[in-house]
């Protein structure tokens, strides 16, 4: 248990030094919690966590553009830092997104509309070796069971049946960007913001990947994820 003789050690990760600034100043006041960095490029997190080790990560999911992807950040993080906990603390929270963070490794998942108190909570409770998420988040979850499946348990296999996968091939790189954020949770509008790119060349850019693939919804990406990954 984190107490002032042994505080949880925490490193903090947003693209928004205002955003920084908030959480250090909200979780100063508490002994129990030592905040070792404040970093908004996760190059700089990196670089910091080669030299020292803490308890807890809390990230932001979509940084900026250029960034590494939040979904590589979290597999990166703990396939180098298995003992380091993660808590992302996100404007995107929806179903799809949070299930995609928690199945990659992520230990929490917060929006950025929580409560100050709710911070602390989770923080202690991943600190902790616990799982958290908002109630309202986690009976959501639960209520869309089939739905979150789609998002990141159903496999290839599931697709086999409809004959191997076409199309990959021909995507353009800026397609498979696109492609790669969808299955992360991003909208149009949060890819547009990412790339710099306008909504309708991003909505022209996804359709005419699904087009090549041969899927019209976002639930069959999902399915095919597995191959568009690896493929």
């Amino acid at each position: 248990m984190a107490s002032m003789l042994n505080p949880i050690r925490l490193m903090l990760l947003d693209d928004h030094a205002l955003i920084l600034q908030g959480i250090s100043l909200l979780l100063t006041p508490h002994k129990d919690m030592h905040i070792v960095g404040c970093f908004t490029r996760s190059r700089q997190l990196l670089e910091a966590l080669r030299a020292k080790s803490v308890d807890l990560v809390v990230m932001d999911y979509s940084l900026s553009p250029g960034e590494v992807d939040g979904l590589n950040l979290i597999r990166g993080l703990r396939l180098r830092y298995p003992d380091t906990r993660l808590l992302v603390v996100s404007a995107m929270h929806t179903p799809a997104t949070v299930a995609l963070a928690m199945r990659c490794g992520a230990s929490g998942f917060l929006g950025k509309d929580m409560s100050t108190d709710e911070i602390v909570v989770a923080i202690r409770k991943v600190a902790a070796g616990q799982v958290y998420l908002h109630p309202a988040m986690a009976i959501e979850l639960k209520h869309n069971e089939v739905s979150t499946r789609s998002a990141v348990e159903i496999s290839a296999d599931s697709w086999s049946d409809q004959g191997e996968l076409t199309g990959l091939s021909t995507l353009s790189i800026r397609e498979r960007e696109v492609l790669r954020c969808c299955l992360e949770g991003l909208s149009v509008t949060k890819i547009a913001e990412k790339f710099s790119r306008s909504i309708k060349t991003i909505s022209t850019q996804k359709q005419s990947a699904y087009k090549k693939l041969g899927i019209t919804s976002d639930n069959e990406l999902f399915k095919i994820r597995s191959q568009f990954e690896h493929g």
